[in-house]
């Protein structure tokens, strides 16, 4: 969950427990070019407040004014559409045939109040929320989901998940983790570094993220053994990386990788055999870490890591 959308939820809850009037939007379906996916919020707070987006643009701004000037329904939720014309789009800033269907619902703390606190609490547990809305009176109900869902908004309901955000560990303090946290940060991952030797730790020139001196394997399960995770091995030192990969694999985390040659992963495969790991976990390893893309430099050998999450990732992996 991008931690825009878990802004908006939050302001929601708040907003809702102390009586204040606020409208949630959710981009239910995009046609065309659009600044933001289907799936994101915006909360507006009458006047003039908003949390949040729907298009980068001026649909907030129109929005805002419907709303203010009383034009929907109190009690039913209401579905509106954004870009249907050429002028349509160029008053609101849309780009060029882009066009949003937008779902809109009061909240109030009555109905709402239990539903919002219900995915606030299941996401700071690390898990999976669904959130189903009765598309004719607004009902909403909430469950914990194994993984995340596609949107899905028919005749009957609305489908939507939310969770927290993916955190990355990556074992090893050195050039290639910086690297591989700059590209990471920029995507939303929450990222941790571990590293048990405290000079590496001392001589850590990347971003600002935690660093910890707890070993490997002690890292992953108490940080990244759930299914919102990704554990990255890096120090080329098999006593380090090892110890975090035996852990890794037979963690919930949803991808496990490790930097290394195609000689180097075979032995690293066989150790991790012979010290007890199942065959069926070892076969999870993203080994030689990152898509084959030619990389050399540790900017470059980032990337193809990167890469290949968002690859993974937008799969449905």
């Amino acid at each position: 969950m991008q931690t825009q959308d878990y802004a908006v939820l939050s302001a929601a809850f708040n907003a809702v427990s102390q009586g204040q009037d606020c409208w949630l939007a959710t981009v239910v379906a995009v046609h065309g070019s659009s600044p933001r996916p289907a799936g994101s919020l915006a909360l507006f707070l009458p006047p003039t407040s908003q949390v949040g987006s729907l298009s980068g643009g001026c649909v907030e701004e129109e929005l805002q004014a419907s709303i203010v000037r009383g034009e929907f329904a109190l009690d039913v939720p209401q579905v509106l559409e954004y870009g249907v014309s050429a002028e349509e789009n160029a008053r609101l800033g849309l780009p060029c045939g882009g066009h949003l269907t937008v779902f809109l619902q009061r909240l109030m703390a009555s109905k709402d109040l239990h539903w919002l606190q219900s995915v606030k609490d299941i996401i700071e547990m690390r898990q999976v929320a669904t959130r189903v809305v009765n598309r004719q009176h607004g009902a909403t109900t909430v469950s914990v989901a194994e993984r995340f869902g596609e949107l899905s908004f028919g005749d009957e309901a609305l489908h939507q998940s939310f969770g927290p955000r993916q955190r990355m560990l990556l074992v090893g303090a050195g050039q290639l983790a910086a690297s591989v946290a700059e590209l990471a940060l920029g995507l939303d991952y929450d990222v941790l570094v571990c590293d048990p030797r405290d000079d590496a730790r001392a001589d850590w020139r990347g971003p600002p993220v935690s660093l910890l001196s707890a070993m490997p394997d002690d890292a992953v399960r108490d940080h990244a053994d759930d299914p919102q995770s990704v554990v990255i091995t890096l120090t080329h030192d098999p006593r380090i990386d090892d110890m975090a990969l035996m852990e890794a694999l037979e963690s919930k985390a949803w991808y496990v990788g490790a930097l290394g040659s195609m000689r180097t992963t075979e032995q690293r495969k066989e150790r991790l055999s012979t010290l007890g790991v199942a065959r069926d976990a070892i076969d999870r390893l993203h080994a030689p870490v990152g898509l084959d893309i030619g990389s050399k430099t540790p900017p470059e050998i980032a990337v193809s890591i990167i890469a290949e999450l968002v690859r993974l990732r937008r799969r449905g992996v």
